[in-house]
C-alpha cells in the first residue's frame, strides 16, 4: 500500500495495520498513523465495536428477577448514553408493563409477519428502545414450530440481522421467559452471552444447572456458541443463613463470574407499578445502587472486550 497522510497529525506514513483505516458513515476512508491519532480523530467512537453486545437474561425457573434485571440493566446502560434495544420474548409482556408502554406492534409481527424491528420498537427513554410482547406470542410459537428444523430456532436471527439491528445499538438485551421453548431457543441463537439471575435458595441452584445444560444443547444442536458472562444473585437477604450459603456456593463454583448480589429491596417490587425503572422511582435505594453496580460491570467488561479486539488488530498486518 502506498504512503498516505494521517488526518490527525498530517504525518506521511504507510498503513500496515487494520486499525489505521477507518470508514466514516458517508463512505469516506480516513487514515491514522497511530492509536493516539485514531483516538484524536474519532474521539469516543474510535474503537466502538462494529456489532452490538447481545445479552440474554435467562433462567428457566420463574420468579428470579429476570424482567427486573433486564429492564433496569437496559435503563442503566441507556442513562450512561449507550444505545440499547430491549426485547421481550415472554408472552406475559412484563417488560412493557414495567415501563408503561404498549407498542402497536409486538415481537409477534417481527417473527411472523417479517415486520422491520425498527418500525416495531418503541422509544421509551432517551437511548432506550423496546420491542414489546403480549399473548400473541403463543401464536408465534405455533408459527415457529411449523418451520423446518433450521428456521424454527433461528428466525429471530434472520429478522434482526436482516435489518442490521446490531449496528444500530451498543447493546441488545433480551428478557427470556421462564421456560425452554422455541422463543428462548431463538434468543439463545441470537445472543453471544447470558446473564443468569438466581434467587438465593436451593431450588435456584438446580435452575442454574438446567440453564447450563440448555446452553450446551444450543451449542451442540444449533452450532452457536453462547457463554455465561455472569451469574447474578437476586433477592439476597444477608440476615438468613440459607442466602449466605447459596451465595458462597455460587461464588465457589462461578468464581469471578458471580456478581455481587442484588439485595432484597421493596422499592424494586414497587417500581413497575409506577411504570418506572428503579433509577427513576428510588434512585437512592439499595436496588438502584445494586443495579448501578451491574451496569458498571457490563460497561467495564465491554471495555475489556474492545481493548482485546484492538490489541488483536494492532498485530494484524493489512
Amino acid at each position: 500500500m502506498e504512503k498516505t497522510t494521517c488526518v490527525a497529525c498530517g504525518q506521511l506514513f504507510q498503513p500496515a495495520f487494520v486499525f489505521q483505516i477507518a470508514m466514516t458513515s458517508d463512505g469516506q476512508r480516513n487514515h491514522f498513523c497511530s492509536l493516539e491519532c485514531r483516538r484524536t480523530g474519532l474521539g469516543d467512537d474510535a474503537f466502538r465495536p462494529k456489532r452490538a453486545r447481545r445479552i440474554a437474561i435467562l433462567n428457566q425457573k420463574g420468579g428470579t428477577g429476570k424482567t427486573t434485571t433486564a429492564v433496569n440493566l437496559a435503563a442503566g446502560l441507556a442513562e450512561r448514553e449507550s444505545d440499547v434495544l430491549l426485547i421481550d420474548t415472554d408472552a406475559q409482556g412484563n417488560v412493557g408493563v414495567s415501563l408503561g408502554v404498549a407498542g402497536e406492534k409486538s415481537l409477534y409481527h417481527v417473527l411472523v409477519d417479517g415486520a422491520s424491528p425498527t418500525e416495531v420498537c418503541v422509544p421509551v427513554r432517551q437511548h432506550l428502545d423496546v420491542i414489546t410482547s403480549d399473548s400473541t406470542l403463543a401464536a408465534a410459537e405455533i408459527f415457529l414450530a411449523r418451520q423446518n428444523t433450521d428456521a424454527r430456532s433461528k428466525m429471530l436471527v434472520k429478522r434482526l440481522d436482516k435489518m442490521q439491528v446490531s449496528r444500530r445499538y451498543d447493546f441488545v438485551i433480551i428478557d427470556c421467559g421462564p421456560s425452554l421453548n422455541l422463543l428462548n431457543q431463538n434468543a439463545l441463537s441470537y445472543v453471544d452471552e447470558v446473564i443468569i439471575p438466581v434467587t438465593c435458595d436451593y431450588l435456584s441452584l438446580v435452575g442454574v444447572k438446567q440453564v447450563l445444560r440448555t446452553i450446551k444443547d444450543v451449542e451442540r444442536h444449533l452450532g452457536h456458541a453462547v457463554r455465561v458472562s455472569g451469574v447474578l444473585p437476586t433477592f439476597y437477604d444477608g440476615r438468613t443463613r440459607l442466602a449466605r450459603e447459596v451465595l458462597e456456593t455460587l461464588q465457589g463454583h462461578f468464581k469471578h463470574k458471580c456478581l455481587e448480589p442484588v439485595r432484597l429491596n421493596t422499592r424494586l417490587a414497587e417500581a413497575p407499578s409506577h411504570k418506572k425503572t428503579i433509577f427513576e422511582y428510588a434512585p437512592v435505594s439499595h436496588g438502584a445502587a445494586d443495579y448501578n453496580r451491574v451496569c458498571d460491570w457490563v460497561l467495564a467488561t465491554s471495555t475489556v472486550r474492545s481493548v482485546d479486539h484492538i490489541s488483536f488488530q494492532t498485530n494484524a498486518a493489512i
